[in-house]
């Protein structure tokens, strides 16, 4: 596998409902099958995606993140806030919005100043204005959750703790594992 870049600045906005979302409930209000159309569109899209991504270029965040497949049909029977929460980032400021996984979470993506989100200029950053108007959808649909603005780890998943020890008298790993 191979990672994408993300674009410097980038700050993910997630609306975590307080429900959790059965996988399996998630994927029956799927049909048994996808038409050819469908299948092109959203492999267009993840070929945009990755170009985004790779480019920079968030602007095009918002036709890449599009899709056929899941989001119209989960949102119609499961997340009936999905589609106006969406909007609301975007109007907000968001480069885009999509249903995270199977859901239930939303994910909204924004741009600021490169770095840490603290040594950011207010006027850079477009996270607190996308926040408020996904809680504020939330609230629209009677959908009680938090909000958490995070960045993308370049990292991967981080072993804290190993018993044994790797680290030794010689040598230490880094967060002395």
């Amino acid at each position: 596998a191979e990672r994408a870049p993300c674009p410097a600045g980038m700050q993910l906005v997630m609306f975590i409902p307080d429900f959790i979302g059965k996988t399996s409930s998630a994927r029956n209000v799927l049909g048994p099958e996808i038409s050819r159309e469908d299948a092109a569109f959203n492999i267009s899209r993840a070929a945009w995606l990755i170009h985004a991504l790779c480019m920079g270029n968030l602007d095009n965040l918002k036709v890449s993140v599009q899709d056929k497949m899941h989001q119209p049909q989960r949102g119609k029977a499961l997340y009936p806030y999905l589609f106006p929460m969406i909007e609301a980032a975007e109007d907000a400021g968001a480069c885009c919005g999509y249903l995270s996984g199977a859901g239930p979470t939303v994910m909204a993506l924004t741009s600021g100043a490169s770095g840490d989100i603290f040594t950011q200029r207010e006027k850079e950053r477009t996270d607190k204005a996308v926040a408020k108007a996904m809680m504020s959808t939330a609230k629209k649909f009677g959908i009680q959750g938090r909000i958490v603005v995070t960045q993308a780890s370049h990292e991967g998943a981080r072993v804290l703790k190993a018993d044994p020890p790797f680290s030794s008298d010689i040598f230490t790993y880094r967060d002395e594992v």
